[in-house]
């Protein structure tokens, strides 16, 4: 895990398949917020090596054991976020945000963890099915958004992902940026906003 600032507000990010913790926490240093906001980065549990193995990387689940592994995940960000509270207070509000494999995590934390997301902020990533199958989650606002050139999790996915939201939660915007699979200056900015719009 990794964390900037000590404000009374969280934005919490997840970053995405071999990447870790303080790679994800310098892109959400790109967004804009004011002081009462705190950053906080964590890192899946699934860590291993490179193909060159000169660094650790994490992701944070595979096909297999999958419903475990997803009580895992929830677990160890209950756990985190209990770490940052017995630093920090506990906060006002929290955004959770996700890049890739990490927006899953961020979907799964703001809906099934003890501490409820005012905010999800999903990039380049999709609405797990699971959660799509529970119509009792109290879904929050949410900024989706997705590159015009990525390859993955393309503005086709990204528009059914928004027509799933737009049923279930009260303030959704499905963003095309100019970009690929990646976290950018426009997503950043965006965020911004929510954090702005949100701050108590």
């Amino acid at each position: 895990m990794a964390a900037a600032g000590a404000g009374d507000c969280w934005l919490v990010g997840f970053h995405g398949q071999g990447q870790t913790a303080d790679a994800f926490l310098e892109s959400l240093e790109m967004v804009p917020r004011g002081p009462r906001w705190m950053l906080v980065s964590v890192q899946g549990l699934n860590r291993h090596y490179t193909r060159r193995g000169r660094e650790i990387v994490a992701g944070w689940m595979t096909s297999q054991d999958r419903e475990l592994a997803i009580a895992d995940n929830v677990a160890w960000v209950d756990a985190a976020l209990d770490a940052v509270a017995r630093e920090f207070a506990e906060p006002r509000a929290i955004v959770f945000a996700g890049f890739s494999q990490g927006v899953g995590m961020a979907y799964r934390a703001a809906l099934l963890g003890r501490r409820p997301g005012a905010a999800i902020v999903a990039c380049c990533g999709d609405v797990p099915p699971e959660l799509q199958r529970d119509p009792t989650l109290p879904w929050p606002r949410l900024l989706a958004a997705t590159g015009a050139r990525d390859e993955w999790y393309t503005p086709q996915r990204l528009e059914a992902d928004a027509a799933f939201l737009r049923r279930v939660s009260p303030v959704v915007e499905a963003q095309v940026f100019d970009g690929a699979h990646e976290w950018t200056p426009s997503l950043a900015e965006a965020t911004g906003r929510v954090l702005a719009e949100l701050e108590p």
